[in-house]
């Protein structure tokens, strides 16, 4: 700790006394400096003893000498009498009473020098134990962060050493936190703009330092006294720490991502026991099959979520895709922001494309989870996408569509009727309320815009199918 000018006026062989602002005795002093300038502002950094003979003050000088001081923010003023004053002049103690800066008598019989070598003494025994202090801290990190506790080992010791709270933030959110109270505490901090370097903001009563990581991390520092140098260091030691841990820890996640993908592509093309010795711990069969679309982030924590329930749980990344494969049926769910396929089949190849489309369905009809038999069981326009076939359909019938608007005839209508009773002339004109020669004409005329055979039966198919998807 810094030695004050309280602490250097108590030393008994130094012999000073304190003649005006007793009030800042609790400043540190930086360094001793004497001087017999009368304006010494431009050689001074602040902080400093100033010590002098006063060797061109006098009383009508004293008042402005003590005002540049104090512009330059020493920390107090060393007055040595007995030899151009034999007391320190009643001028300058008035005027630093005013202005509260401390001033220490010092008699003839102690050098200067004497003082220097005090201050530089306490100056040099601080720097040793902030260094001793930043050794310490770097070996208990360093070994925290290579033991098993890892990085939330890393939050806790620094939190301790520090004497506040840390956060730690992983890609935007809150993943350790030191004590545990403090997790509400980095819920609620502002991170936005922070891109890289520090910040420092308050949270109540606290200073909070935000310190980027080299990754897409961050590290809230909560203390109730701004850090000190020392606590700077430790802090900077921490997160070099850290971001290493996490980019260790992210390319971990993103090797066993691609290697559950791997697995993932192997059970799709039914090579089981390789899939096995490869990945041992996969689910007992019978499985379910889950597939969910949405966002990365959605998906991530439904991964999240699923690494959690009872059971055995596989799960792995298939493009933008999430496949979920469990033994435990009963654990499916709606998910938010999720929209899930569920399969049915027994076959793995066959209960990944069902599950697959079902997602996609979902995801189409904005429902959160459908079973491929339900989607299934709507037929064969169920498994078509929707914008696809309005768009398929509206360009077939658009002649014939053009055609009833001018009002001579209704040819849509009677072509639907005419196909929808299988091509039977008499029941589909009875239904119509018109001649079956009327139809007749009307069904030519069709053809005729379309510029199809309506033999064909693959025409008449592709006809129902539009006719279908605009009823």
């Amino acid at each position: 700790m810094a030695l004050t000018l309280g602490g250097l006026a108590d030393e008994p062989a130094l012999g000073l006394r304190v003649v005006a602002g007793e009030s800042g005795l609790d400043r540190p002093i930086g360094w001793v400096h004497p001087t017999e300038l009368i304006d010494p502002q431009p050689f001074l950094e602040g902080g400093e003893l100033l010590l002098t003979t006063g060797l061109a003050l006098d009383d009508a000088t004293a008042a402005g000498y003590v005002s540049r001081l104090v512009d330059a923010d020493v920390a107090g003023l060393g007055f040595g009498v007995g030899l151009s004053h034999p007391r320190v002049p009643a001028a300058l103690i008035e005027a630093a009473d005013e202005v509260g800066l401390p001033v220490l008598e010092v008699p003839r019989r102690t050098p200067f020098i004497a003082i220097t070598r005090a201050v530089s003494r306490s100056v040099a025994a601080d720097e040793y134990a902030a260094t001793v202090r930043i050794g310490r801290a770097q070996q208990e990190l360093t070994r925290t962060a290579v033991g098993r506790s890892g990085v939330a080992g890393v939050v806790r010791r620094l939190a301790r050493l520090i004497d506040g709270w840390v956060v730690l933030y992983d890609a935007g959110r809150v993943r350790e936190a030191a004590p545990a109270a403090a997790r509400s505490r980095g819920a609620h901090l502002d991170l936005t703009g922070l891109r890289a370097g520090a910040r420092v903001v308050t949270d109540g009563d606290d200073e909070v330092v935000l310190q980027t990581l080299h990754t897409r991390g961050a590290l809230a520092v909560g203390t109730a006294e701004p850090l000190d140098t020392t606590g700077g260091h430790i802090v900077n030691t921490a997160v070099s720490l850290l971001s290493l841990a996490l980019e260790q820890d992210r390319s971990q996640r993103e090797a066993f991502s691609r290697l559950r993908t791997g697995v993932l592509e192997l059970l799709a093309e039914g090579r089981y026991d390789l899939a096995h010795r490869v990945m041992p711990e996969l689910p007992p069969e019978p499985w379910t099959v889950l597939v969910a679309t949405g966002s990365r982030a959605a998906r991530k924590a439904l991964c999240e979520r699923w690494e959690t329930v009872t059971g055995h749980v596989f799960s792995a990344h298939r493009g933008t895709r999430l496949v979920i494969v469990t033994d435990d049926p009963a654990q499916v769910r709606e998910a938010q922001d999720c929209h899930l396929g569920l399969s049915d089949a027994a076959d793995f190849p066959a209960a990944l494309r069902q599950a697959e489309e079902a997602a996609d369905a979902a995801q189409q009809r904005r429902v959160p989870l459908l079973r491929y038999s339900d989607h299934a069981g709507e037929g064969f326009l169920g498994l078509v996408d929707s914008s696809a076939a309005q768009a398929f359909s509206e360009h077939l019938l658009a002649p014939l569509r053009a055609f009833d608007r001018t009002g001579r005839g209704d040819l849509v209508a009677s072509l639907h009727c005419w196909l929808e009773h299988h091509e039977h002339w008499d029941l589909a004109a009875a239904k119509l309320g018109v001649h079956r020669h009327t139809l007749r004409n009307r069904v030519s005329k069709a053809a005729e815009l379309l510029g199809r055979d309506l033999d064909a039966p693959g025409v008449r198919a592709e006809l129902w199918l539009a006719l279908r998807i605009t009823s």
